[in-house]
């Protein structure tokens, strides 16, 4: 499966963002969605994931627990991070990944290209 993030851009404390994900290549709904982020000097993290099927369940970072939701429409084949209440140290790459495996995995095998988020305080 191919992925192709979007969505990134500046914006300032407390303000909000929505990332998008694309899926292309193969059927979406084999996949768990994730999201990950990596930080300047900092090693890439988890941050969400939702299982296979739409409005199926989901899991979260502690770091961004009730501020972030990801959803996602398997009819669009695409995934979706809605960052509310954004603080500076959410500044990272965000990256889109996927991969075909029940439940709420958190190592993901196809990875997009990333979309950067810049929160200024």
């Amino acid at each position: 499966v191919q992925l192709q993030a979007s969505g990134g851009g500046s914006v300032q404390a407390g303000g909000s963002l929505r990332l998008s994900c694309a899926g292309s290549g193969d059927t979406f709904s084999r996949y768990a969605m994730g999201w990950c982020r990596q930080a300047p000097g900092k090693e890439r993290e988890f941050v969400a994931v939702v299982s296979k099927w739409s409005g199926g369940s989901t899991d979260y970072a502690d770091s961004v627990k009730g501020r972030f939701t990801i959803s996602r429409d398997n009819a669009k084949n695409t995934v979706y991070l809605q960052m509310n209440s954004l603080k500076p140290e959410d500044t990272a790459v965000y990256y889109c990944a996927a991969v075909a495996r029940l439940g709420l995995p958190r190592d993901y095998d196809y990875w997009g290209q990333g979309t950067l988020v810049t929160v200024s305080s």
